[in-house]
């Protein structure tokens, strides 16, 4: 994607998750079930095989994500613009926990930041800028 597309998405990412709370209530009844993950780490073949296995994202199909979606993994911005988008379309269904991997300090560590400056050299720092702030 573009870099003006990825800003668009981590803007409205931004503003939709300001106005949820802190605590997210997540309920099932009989007829429904929720695809519990954690830990992508980059690794986006994880992700696939996650929804191979269970299914997209979807008002039948709830997902919660439980953070550290970065770092370690080469594919750290794929995975967050395929679950920010997600948390966008299917708001009700999709949820994101922030990990200890979701971290300024834990980024430079780890890798994301290196990965997203290599990435985009032009606007590389505004888009780390803006994960930064959404996290």
């Amino acid at each position: 994607l573009h870099a003006r597309y990825v800003l668009n998405l981590l803007h409205e990412t931004r503003k939709h998750l300001k106005q949820l709370p802190n605590i997210s209530h997540v309920s099932t009844c009989y007829s429904e079930e929720v695809t519990v993950c954690g830990d992508l780490h980059g690794q986006l073949d994880d992700l696939f095989l996650i929804f191979y296995k269970n299914g997209l994202p979807s008002p039948s199909k709830s997902y919660v994500f439980n953070g550290d979606f970065v770092d370690r993994g080469k594919q750290s911005l794929e995975i967050l613009i395929i679950l920010f988008t997600f948390l966008l379309i299917y708001p009700k269904e999709v949820h994101l926990n922030r990990g200890n991997h979701e971290d300024h300090m834990v980024n430079l560590r780890y890798g994301f930041c290196a990965g997203l400056g290599a990435m985009s050299r032009v606007h590389g720092k505004k888009i780390l800028r803006m994960f930064h702030n959404v996290f």
